[in-house]
């Protein structure tokens, strides 16, 4: 990912929290000498090793997954809130561009299988259910219903290198850094206002 040095974010600490709060992706590989991709979610662990790695899971009738085994290189890409930003909120002549915030992780794919594809299921639902008024649990699911894990590929990434980008007009003055913050939050669009309470809180 081309990012210049002045977005270049490499806080290990918030890229870390960010994936955890922005974990679905894009999982991009080689499939018979295509590219493919698919939307899930990917959920950043610690391992037994110590490493950190991404787990998921894609359908069996996915023809995706057939490309882990022959390159076990991938891609996955998170993105955060962006917004377009008008060259009018400026206080001189320029150009209009965009603010956002994105990561992108390479890695090494790896399918597992067994006891391990029920544990990652777990974590998975025990981190989306937690907030719900009744909680699904996948140790309470019936014997019928866990037949469709066999329909399922699971998966392991272990991360080779992570690339993160967070464009929010740090090469801007004060004054239009301010008046950009001020033009986001008047639109009333979710993503322009995260986008603004990104910019507050990113070093400049």
């Amino acid at each position: 990912m081309y990012t210049p040095e002045i977005y270049k974010n490499e806080n290990q600490e918030e890229i870390k929290k960010f994936l955890q709060e922005n974990s679905f992706g894009i999982l991009i590989n080689q499939t018979n000498g295509k590219l493919c991709a698919t939307h899930i979610p990917l959920e950043l662990e610690t391992n037994e090793e110590g490493n950190e790695i991404l787990y998921g899971h894609i359908s069996k009738e996915n023809p995706q997954w057939n490309g882990f085994i022959d390159n076990d290189q991938v891609l996955a890409v998170f993105t955060g809130p962006h917004s377009y930003i008008s060259s009018s909120w400026y206080d001189h002549e320029n150009v209009p561009t965009w603010n956002y915030i994105a990561v992108h992780v390479y890695g090494k794919i790896k399918i597992i299988e067994g006891e391990a594809v029920i544990e990652s299921l777990k974590k998975l639902v025990d981190k989306y259910e937690q907030n719900s008024k009744n909680p699904v649990r996948v140790a309470d699911l019936s014997k019928k219903t866990m037949m469709q894990t066999r329909g399922i590929v699971a998966f392991e990434i272990e991360i080779t290198e992570i690339q993160a980008t967070r464009k929010l007009s740090q090469n801007r003055d004060e004054k239009n850094h301010q008046n950009i913050i001020s033009e986001l939050e008047k639109t009333e669009d979710f993503q322009a206002i995260a986008v603004a309470n990104e910019m507050k809180n990113c070093p400049r």
